[in-house]
């Protein structure tokens, strides 16, 4: 039995909590506007506008339904911060993991540290000029030190370079280079 839940169950549970969340803002909401209406109408000398309610019992109805909101939402944003925490670490691994496979492909192709950094440079989407800008080198050189990397690589240009590794972090190629 699978212990992953379901897209679908998953879909649910979000818009429950959404619908949760919206809940709580509204009665904190209406708690707001009774405090500024209970105000208002102590200062203008209006208290007996309430009526027959009791109103310390209604205040104290109110500020639990605060102290409750207030108990909610903070549960709320600690499991926010806790899943962005295992997200960034996620991320970090996965990046982690990119790096080690452009590494590995690099040394398997032997390329040299100029044509590594180049390669790097090409995958992150830099154009010729820019590159050669950042090296402090002739677009000639970059030219021919791309040139060198697609060779090396297989490929025919930075297209399927790009798409060599993207292939590679979906598991499964997609084109023979």
């Amino acid at each position: 039995m699978s212990t992953t839940p379901s897209p679908r169950s998953v879909v649910h549970g979000r818009a429950r909590k959404t619908v949760a969340l919206w809940f709580v803002l509204g009665l904190q909401a209406i708690c707001a506007l009774f405090f500024i209406a209970d105000v208002v109408t102590d200062f203008a000398g209006l208290e007996y506008v309430l009526g027959g309610v009791d109103h310390h019992n209604f205040e104290l109805v109110v500020v639990l339904a605060l102290v409750l909101g207030m108990a909610f939402i903070a549960h709320e944003i600690r499991k926010v911060l806790s899943r962005q925490k295992r997200l960034e670490v996620q991320i970090g691994a996965a990046s982690g993991a990119f790096m080690e496979l452009l590494e590995q492909h690099f040394d398997v192709w032997s390329l040299t540290p100029a044509e590594r950094d180049v390669a790097l440079l090409v995958i992150k989407g830099l154009s010729i000029a820019e590159i050669a800008a950042l090296r402090s080198s002739k677009e000639g050189t970059v030219k021919a030190q791309c040139n060198a990397i697609y060779a090396k690589a297989g490929v025919k240009g930075r297209h399927q370079l790009l798409s060599y590794f993207v292939e590679e972090l979906m598991g499964e190629r997609l084109i023979d280079a």
